[in-house]
């Protein structure tokens, strides 16, 4: 028994061991936010297209207005956590996801009109927006450099925990309940969030001096480098935003999946995102920044490329997996470059100007998705070709800025 003890304790050291605290309460306040998400949000796009007669074109419309006001408050919440710190950011926005989770849960109980849905949907999405930076700068502030995509490894599981938890779970619930219902578990989610954050997550930074306004909030962008970076990943999310509205529809609609076959794909990129993330995270350490985000780009373009000749639920969970092989790869490593070109006290602007690239791609991403569905209704290649070029495009350009990146440092 002596023995099992310090072997337990020696695996408990050297896996918790090697981060803060803080990394672990980030990592479970974000696999609940995962969890509440994941269950009711994927479905919406479900819901406004089959329910409510949306056309595709018109739900892309939707996340891509979403996306930009989202994209508006990333910035701002990355130059208010740099000012005021990073935890009131988290509180906030955790109190008020409870509400506005409610409120949806409310509205599309009762069929309220579309135009107010969207209105909640959009404030959610602002809300989640501004404390991202604020998350993504207390991992660096917690975590040496040369752990950060690890550290952003450990932080992905837990996400993916939760979005492999979470589409299952809604995809059987909403077999048998209302679309309403489901939105009750994301109440829970961010309420529980809520209080961990209270009770167990500490301050990393405390703010500076330095005023918020445009001006300082742009100020990253004097950075070339970073500029440069942020470019190819807005053109890398444009692909990622394929996952949640396209797929959907095209795998429930086009391919005649039931919603719970549709949450197992969900589930099933999750759980390899579990199984693999950590370890491909600390493999990625000692490469090359821009190898992994050539070769993360170049998995999405072909799994999703091999979505134009799906006949079966199984090629689908194939070319969910190449996809997810994609994933786990580039999003830490796209976390790290941002952590470690970043200064201290500017940790915030910078999350926050990587989360407009992103979430302007994950915006326009759906919309480009939407149209495509709309223009090719019978013959995915040209779907799923489409968004493939895109990802290729994305390679060729990161590895044109790690070129240029090694140049400037020689």
């Amino acid at each position: 028994m002596c023995v099992i003890s310090k072997a337990t304790q020696g695996l408990r050291q050297k896996v918790f061991g090697r981060f803060e605290a803080g990394i672990w309460v980030i990592t479970a306040i974000d696999l609940l936010y995962a969890a509440g998400f994941s269950i009711c949000l994927p479905f919406l796009s479900l819901y406004l297209y089959l329910e409510r007669g949306l056309s595709m074109t018109m739900v892309g419309m939707i996340i891509l207005a979403s996306g930009l006001c989202s994209a508006a408050t990333q910035l701002a919440g990355g130059g208010l956590s740099d000012r005021f710190g990073r935890r009131p950011l988290l509180l906030g926005g955790a109190g008020i996801r409870v509400f506005l989770y409610s409120g949806m849960a409310v509205l599309i109980g009762f069929s309220a009109p579309i135009w107010a849905i969207v209105a909640i949907y959009i404030a959610g999405r602002l809300v989640g927006a501004i404390a991202e930076p604020a998350t993504s700068a207390m991992v660096v502030d917690f975590s040496p450099k040369e752990r950060l995509t690890e550290a952003y490894g450990v932080l992905r599981v837990g996400r993916n925990v939760g979005w492999a938890a979470g589409p299952a779970v809604g995809g059987y619930l909403a077999t048998f309940l209302p679309y309403a219902w489901l939105f009750g578990a994301a109440v829970l989610a961010s309420a529980l969030a809520f209080c961990i954050i209270l009770l167990f997550l500490r301050e990393s930074f405390h703010g500076a001096a330095e005023q918020v306004n445009l001006r300082s909030i742009f100020s990253v962008a004097t950075d070339r480098t970073f500029l440069m970076f942020t470019g190819l990943v807005l053109l890398a999310f444009l692909v990622v935003g394929q996952h949640v509205s396209t797929l959907s529809v095209f795998t429930v609609d086009r391919l005649g999946f039931s919603t719970a076959q549709y949450g197992l794909l969900l589930t099933a990129n999750g759980l390899v995102v579990i199984l693999f993330q950590y370890p491909v995270a600390r493999w990625l350490s000692h490469l090359t920044k821009s190898l992994p985000l050539i070769l993360g780009c170049w998995l999405y373009g072909l799994g999703y490329l091999s979505l134009g000749w799906v006949g079966s639920f199984t090629w689908a969970v194939v070319a969910i997996v190449i996809i997810t092989a994609g994933e786990i790869i580039f999003f830490p490593t796209a976390l790290s470059v941002v952590g470690k070109l970043s200064p201290q006290d500017q940790r915030g602007r910078y999350m926050g100007f990587f989360g407009l690239s992103g979430a302007l791609g994950m915006s326009v991403g759906p919309l480009l998705g939407g149209v495509l569905l709309d223009a090719f209704p019978t013959d995915p290649r040209f779907i799923w070709g489409t968004i493939a070029f895109v990802a290729f495009v994305a390679a060729a350009g990161f590895h044109r800025w790690g070129v240029a990146r090694q140049a400037s440092r020689t």
